[in-house]
């Protein structure tokens, strides 16, 4: 028998696996954090928490505590949301990441500037995780500026030319970096690939299908995401308000990273603005229409089967 749960698990589906899909497209883009994505499109939370029981049922087979205790961490995963993420992310990075890079080098101006008005509006995505009873307290502003400028410092490196021959330690020691990455708003795992010089690399590794260096990288992930995903649960679990304040902050500062005009671009011609501009807009709108698509989304019946 059918019931409403399973029906709104099937509905969920396909939204689900786009959700998956947009992440990934977005973790192709130096500057744009995929978490922030997930941010937006209301997910967040259960992926870092689906990711915590993970490690948590890694740490119990690696201490010897046995397959019972792994079971029970695995089992509180909300494997109707992770699977189609994760199938929609792999879908992604595998069909696109070689397109996209063609795309953010032949149209870099109308790239950047969709991902801008992506990342300016989504910026009231972490803030709307929890409820206000007060008004923010200077704690919380000064932990938005150390944010921004984290994020802004940190996108301000950029590496002089990409690794020809990347040794496999190297590349295993940036997976580990860049995956922190995709837990941490505002911060993205990309860009720090390309400060690493790694970044054109590793879309190359990936759409030759090299499975020696994609082996290595998805290890020093797996490495970096054990360690910093129960840091961010507990942060979430212990000091909500100030966890979203600071995540606010890091989006806000990558935002450097995202705006299309360099200073050493010099006098803007029509063409270089107004692409630029509409593209902001579209991203923006697309943004807001998320949103709002979360927000009804989250106004559903508990009964509907949905956290």
């Amino acid at each position: 028998m059918t019931t409403p749960t399973d029906r709104r698990s099937l509905a969920q589906l396909p939204l689900d696996l786009g959700r998956g899909f947009l992440i990934g497209l977005t973790e192709l883009v130096p500057g744009v954090s995929g978490s922030t994505i997930a941010l937006i499109v209301g997910i967040y939370t259960a992926l870092i928490r689906s990711a915590g029981h993970v490690v948590g049922a890694a740490k119990h087979l690696v201490r010897g505590r046995g397959w019972s205790s792994a079971r029970s961490e695995l089992g509180q995963v909300d494997w109707r949301i992770i699977i189609p993420v994760l199938v929609g992310m792999a879908a992604a990075v595998l069909l696109l990441a070689g397109p996209i890079n063609h795309l953010v080098e032949s149209f870099p101006l109308s790239s950047l500037g969709l991902f801008f008005g992506i990342v300016v509006v989504g910026i009231a995505a972490p803030l709307r995780m929890v409820r206000w009873t007060s008004r923010p307290r200077l704690v919380h502003y000064a932990l938005f500026l150390a944010g921004f400028v984290a994020a802004f410092l940190l996108t301000g490196l950029v590496a002089d030319g990409d690794q020809e021959s990347p040794s496999m330690i190297i590349v295993f020691l940036a997976a580990a970096v860049a995956i922190c990455a995709l837990v941490v708003p505002g911060v993205s795992g990309s860009f720090l690939l390309l400060a690493m010089g790694l970044y054109a690399p590793t879309l190359q590794a990936v759409s030759d299908l090299d499975l020696m260096y994609i082996g290595v990288f998805g290890l020093g992930a797996v490495v970096g995401l054990a360690s910093i995903v129960q840091g961010l649960l507990t942060a979430l679990e212990k000091f909500p308000h100030l966890t979203v304040v600071l995540m606010a902050g890091l989006m806000a500062g990558s935002l450097r990273a995202l705006w299309p005009w360099k200073p050493a671009d010099g006098p803007f011609s029509s063409g270089d603005v107004v692409a630029p501009i509409l593209f902001m807009v579209a991203g923006a709108v697309f943004v807001l229409v998320l949103m709002l698509l979360d927000r009804r989304a989250s106004e559903a019946p508990l009964a509907q089967g949905r956290p």
